[in-house]
């Protein structure tokens, strides 16, 4: 059983900056693909970023240039390095991690992703 613990959350203001950690327990997740999901309040969860177990990335348009998703498999973390924030990037920020090993792609749709943190809050404020 993998457990996801996401951390790194805040108050910032428009135009800052934050780093979300994902860190993994219970087995490792390095060959694993991974990914950034995010839910405002009122709203239904929708895709940010994905990250293949070798580093393909794939963004929403709404992050695109603007937040970065790596890994460091030797710690079996995700992150995901968020710029330029705006008020609208406001939401619960989930990390996600697929059970299939080796697998070549990226994945943006969050039915394909068996792992789930419990979450980090951000607000941006304008």
């Amino acid at each position: 059983q993998v457990q996801l613990v996401e951390s790194g959350g805040g108050l910032v203001q428009t135009g800052g900056s934050l780093r979300l950690s994902c860190v993994a327990s219970g087995r490792t997740f390095s060959t694993y693909a991974a990914g950034w999901f995010r839910q405002a309040p009122g709203k239904e969860r929708e895709f940010v970023a994905a990250i293949s177990w070798y580093s393909n990335t794939y963004y929403a348009d709404s992050v695109k240039g603007r937040f970065t998703i790596s890994r460091d498999n030797a710690r079996d973390m995700v992150y995901l390095q968020m710029n330029s924030l705006k008020p609208e990037d406001t939401a619960d920020y989930y990390c996600a991690v697929k059970d299939t090993p080796y697998t070549s792609s990226w994945y943006s749709l969050s039915g394909e992703y068996d792992y789930w943190g419990q979450g980090t809050q951000v607000t941006v404020s304008s």
